[in-house]
């Protein structure tokens, strides 16, 4: 659903068509959540391709094959019944700490919200509780007493997505965003809380994140954004693949589609969490091809393959890893890096500059002050270049990149270790000649 529930700023280009209406009963349809992205949607129909608004079919109720109850009623009430319980409890608490590697769960566990509740939570929708807006709603923070919090003397910061009355597709995108997220569990995965449907109105409740989104750390300005250090970017990035990994582990694999900077969120701890599932399809196997009549998706991001023939697979989402990955090493916009590349491909305009040991420091962040291990910057650089190549079968897949990652961080912290034991044992021949230190 984008960075809707982080205070971003950007231009308010990135939105999807509604051209034509859904049918309420296909959980399909494209979701634009934006606090406004700086990012344009790719649209390719017949042999042209263009920049701008775009719209998108196929339907996702099989992604986790036989559940409970999916239909809702049509009525202006909120006994909406999408689990085949008014209250959707479910059997399974879903917490990051019960499933740190992922799980779908049997029933979504989700609260409905009555239309009351969220204008008490945002003071009736008040203006200065805006996060942003997007070409299918409003973005409000809000506050609700929540168990755990009210225990502390405190309540629990959400976001709410308020969708806009006259979109055409507001049903098909509610339904969608619920059906994803309502019973995906992963600690790289954003939470959705709750939904509510009152009077026509539609609305989504999310987990409040705090950082806001990568896009706004890498490229945003103002005396509110700092720059992420070399170990941040890292844990990022990590974070992040994880999240890609447990979509392509799953039985019937989610292909993610959308993955670029503005997606993903950052929490107070700045782990990662991916969000706007809006585009995602389903596919039985690695190999399988989802196949497109109109590409979307967002311009620079999206795999050629997926571009110039409309099929789409899971290591589409690697290409648009590898994107990103570049553009975290360099902080530069993926729009910015083609330009540089004049007549010479992405690949090779890589191969000059981030694995030239010549130039790989003036072509890296400036905003890293140089302040990162130019030997882990290039396997980084090198990892980009894998993911980035024409042959989606030739790619990594999302499994071998997180090894990967993990390698480069477990490198990371060895030189900190290092560090740590060659000053005790200088301390300890200070101990055997001079006896214990002052204060030891």
């Amino acid at each position: 659903m984008g960075n809707c529930w982080s205070h971003q700023s950007g231009s308010p280009g990135d939105h999807r068509n509604s051209n034509t209406a859904p049918n309420p009963n296909n959980q399909s349809g494209s979701i634009q959540f934006s606090a406004g992205l700086s990012n344009t949607r790719l649209i390719q129909n017949g042999n042209s391709t263009s920049l701008g608004r775009s719209s998108h079919s196929g339907g996702i109720s099989r992604f986790f094959g036989p559940s409970s109850s999916n239909n809702y009623s049509t009525g202006n009430n909120t006994s909406t019944s999408l689990w085949g319980s008014e209250t959707s409890q479910a059997s399974r608490v879903r917490d990051e700490e019960e499933f740190p590697h992922g799980q779908i769960l049997d029933v979504a566990d989700l609260r409905a919200f009555t239309l009351a509740e969220l204008k008490a939570a945002t003071k009736n929708f008040r203006a200065e509780t805006v996060l942003g807006k997007g070409g299918f709603g409003t973005v409000f923070k809000g506050l609700i007493e929540d168990r755990a919090a009210k225990k502390r003397g405190e309540g629990l910061t959400i976001a709410i997505k308020k969708l806009n009355s006259g979109s055409s597709q507001g049903i098909a995108e509610w339904q969608s965003e619920v059906n994803f997220l309502g019973r995906l569990s992963h600690p790289n995965l954003v939470k959705l809380l709750g939904f509510g449907r009152e009077n026509s109105e539609l609305f989504l409740v999310y987990e409040f994140m705090h950082r806001g989104s990568l896009d706004n750390h890498l490229f945003g300005r103002g005396a509110n954004v700092r720059p992420l250090s070399w170990d941040t970017r890292l844990k990022v990035m990590i974070g992040a693949a994880r999240g890609l990994n447990f979509l392509h582990s799953l039985e019937e694999k989610i292909i993610y589609r959308d993955f670029k900077p503005s997606n993903i969120l950052l929490d107070t701890t700045y782990t990662a969490k991916l969000s706007d599932f809006g585009l995602a399809r389903s596919v039985n196997s690695p190999d399988q091809t989802h196949v497109t009549t109109q590409v979307v998706g967002t311009h620079g991001y999206a795999a050629p393959e997926y571009i110039f023939t409309g099929h789409l697979y899971v290591k589409s989402d690697v290409y648009g890893f590898g994107i990103v990955l570049l553009e975290v090493l360099t902080g530069k916009r993926i729009s910015g890096i083609m330009f540089l590349c004049e007549q010479t491909s992405l690949s090779d305009w890589l191969k000059s500059n981030l694995l030239n040991r010549g130039k790989i420091r003036s072509t890296m962040d400036a905003k890293l002050e140089g302040k990162y291990p130019s030997n882990l910057a290039l396997q980084l650089a090198q990892l980009a270049l894998k993911c980035i190549q024409a042959e989606p079968k030739v790619r990594p897949s999302m499994k071998e990149v997180v090894e990967t990652l993990e390698h480069i961080e477990a490198a990371n912290e060895k030189p900190a270790d290092n560090t740590h034991n060659r000053k005790r044992v200088n301390l300890s021949r200070v101990v055997q000649q001079h006896g214990r230190p002052e204060g030891g």
